[in-house]
């Protein structure tokens, strides 16, 4: 994994978790709401983006969206294939968005992602 991936995994979790606790409340739409904020964080590093499409990708699967599921398996190749080239900023990655979209980016995410982004290795 990149430095940015390993740095920016932490976040990426913490909102994977939050997605899990959302979901778990019976509040799915909160729960993918999350997963967008994961696909934003995580979105420049190939291993977290493959990751937070695959979260996506089951929330589809628990929730028998069949437009979300096709959307992200054809997302997860692309994620897989493409994000060493080229990403569109702060897109959400749901479904309902086009996965070529650059999106504004919520400030405390821009925050996390410049820090993980500038952080020094030690």
């Amino acid at each position: 994994m990149t430095p940015f991936g390993t740095r920016i995994r932490p976040f990426v979790d913490e909102e994977l978790h939050r997605a899990r606790v959302a979901e778990a409340k019976g509040d799915a739409a909160a729960a993918f709401r999350h997963l967008e904020r994961a696909h934003v964080l995580g979105q420049a590093s190939t291993v977290q983006h493959v990751r937070v499409h695959a979260h996506m990708l089951a929330w589809a699967l628990r929730h028998h969206r069949a437009h979300e599921i096709v959307g992200q398996l054809l997302r997860i190749v692309g994620a897989a294939t493409k994000t060493l080239f080229w990403i569109p900023v702060g897109n959400t990655g749901g479904a309902n968005v086009s996965p070529f979209q650059p999106m504004p980016v919520a400030q405390d995410l821009q925050r996390i992602i410049a820090r993980a982004r500038s952080a020094r290795q030690r």
